[in-house]
């Protein structure tokens, strides 16, 4: 959602770059621009001026005086500066001395707020958690029903409390019995959801502060939909003034929003950003790295975040029986496909591009379409099993079955079939190359031309 805002403010340094020096002249007229750059991506005012002001401070210091690149010194200062902007160090949440933890999710209705707690629920379970769901949001249509089938895909249990079919509408007593429910099931983590309203009213704040004093949850987690812009801003002061809240979450940040709430929100109302979600898939959640999302915004990359989306889905032991495969020759479309699909649950290709250094800030001029991935597996799906095995038996007339039974053109499997032999012919130097290192996953090398 930063794609914007990185080219407006790569567009401000570059009147700095190649300079030999720094003066109060240049530097001034590059923060008006930054100034600008935040304004128009709806960052708060008072929040972009004092934004503005730190650097020029620092840029006009000795130490950047006398550099030898004042340019790069000047990156350098914007880059600290909106990691203090974001939140200076990621906060992780606060588990309970004796389970189960308590995390009560608040919001205005529409933020994602329900879709969250299984996210956050899958989450936790990632990372060895016994999490249980209580649906204490009551009133709106299918919001329970909603829960329960969000749960069902990750295989956590729902509390809720039902009568003769009908919900009962009675959120603190949902939200204690639910806690009593996790103690009894030995589960070390209650995610409460609660109500949410179009806008903030006193009804729903009066229920979400008694749902508080009910449980006393040790983490209050209150959930932004970053494409609201500052009225999400004006939403977390109201709803932190009654409930102090430890936390924010941000949803939505794969949109095409501005991203004036993110850089605005923890400076406005003094919280940390815990977590950002990414998209609709319910593994779509992280936790919240200020320092990775400032060189995400300055088109830096974010290797880290990279690596780890990696790591969860390729291990030591499955690299080295992809490497065997590459130097036997073995490697097939049958591995392909299990590549493709490792691939996919990292993410959207265009969050994973964007984490490469050098070509984050370029991808909102790329054509990436993750659909196209579809017509690959469409194709390897059609063939035979000997087939995928052994990609040469593949003649003219089995070219043709394929590409009718996948609804391509025969040059489509023509094209798939020539980028895998050179995929392969690639990823075998690699292997030479790196000698006893660890195999490479190029699967993200192929693509429909």
């Amino acid at each position: 959602m930063f794609e914007s805002l990185s080219e407006k403010l790569d567009g401000a340094l570059q009147s700095l770059s190649g300079k030999g020096r720094i003066t109060e002249l240049n530097v001034a007229q590059s923060m008006r621009e930054v100034r600008r750059a935040l304004l128009d991506a709806d960052v708060n005012y008072q929040v972009a001026k004092d934004f503005t002001e730190r650097v020029r401070e620092q840029a006009l210091g000795d130490k950047v005086l006398k550099s030898v690149s004042p340019g790069e010194q000047l990156v350098k200062i914007i880059h600290d500066e909106l990691v203090f902007l974001l939140g200076d160090s990621q906060q992780d949440i606060v588990f309970a001395t004796n389970p189960p933890t308590v995390i009560l999710v608040a919001g205005l209705q529409g933020s994602g707020k329900t879709t969250f707690c299984a996210k956050l629920a899958l989450y936790l379970k990632k990372t060895g958690h016994s999490p249980m769901l209580a649906a204490a949001d009551v009133y709106r249509p299918a919001a329970v029903d909603q829960l329960k089938v969000l749960a069902s895909e990750i295989d956590v249990p729902v509390y809720s409390v039902e009568e003769d079919g009908v919900v009962v509408q009675d959120a603190v007593r949902v939200a204690k019995e639910a806690l009593a429910a996790a103690r009894k099931n030995a589960r070390d983590v209650l995610i409460v959801d609660t109500a949410g309203r179009l806008h903030v009213d006193k009804e729903m704040m009066r229920e979400v502060t008694d749902i508080k004093s009910a449980i006393s949850p040790q983490e209050i987690l209150f959930v932004v939909d970053s494409m609201t812009g500052q009225d999400a801003v004006h939403a977390a002061l109201e709803f932190n003034a009654q409930l102090d809240f430890d936390g924010v979450v941000l949803t939505k940040l794969d949109g095409d929003a501005r991203g004036g709430a993110a850089l605005s929100i923890r400076s406005i109302v003094q919280k940390p950003i815990k977590f950002a979600s990414t998209g609709e898939k319910l593994d779509a959640l992280s936790a919240f790295h200020p320092d990775r999302m400032a060189q995400r915004i300055l088109g830096m990359g974010d290797v880290v975040s990279l690596v780890e989306k990696a790591r969860e889905q390729f291990d030591d032991k499955q690299a080295e029986k992809l490497k065997s495969k590459i130097s036997s020759e073995t490697f097939n479309l049958e591995d392909f496909m299990d590549q493709l699909g490792r691939l996919k649950k990292m993410g959207s290709m265009t969050e994973l591009v964007g984490m490469i250094p050098g070509i984050g800030k370029h991808v909102g001029d790329m054509d990436i379409d993750d659909d196209s991935f579809l017509y690959i597996e469409a194709m390897i799906q059609s063939m035979t099993r000997e087939e995928k095995r052994n990609p040469d038996l593949i003649n003219g007339s089995r070219r043709r079955r394929i590409a009718s039974g996948s609804g391509v053109e025969v040059r489509d499997v023509n094209q798939l079939l020539k980028q895998f032999r050179d995929m392969k012919r690639m990823m075998k130097t690699m292997t030479r190359l790196m000698g006893k290192g660890r195999a490479v996953n190029l699967a993200s090398l192929m693509g429909r031309g």
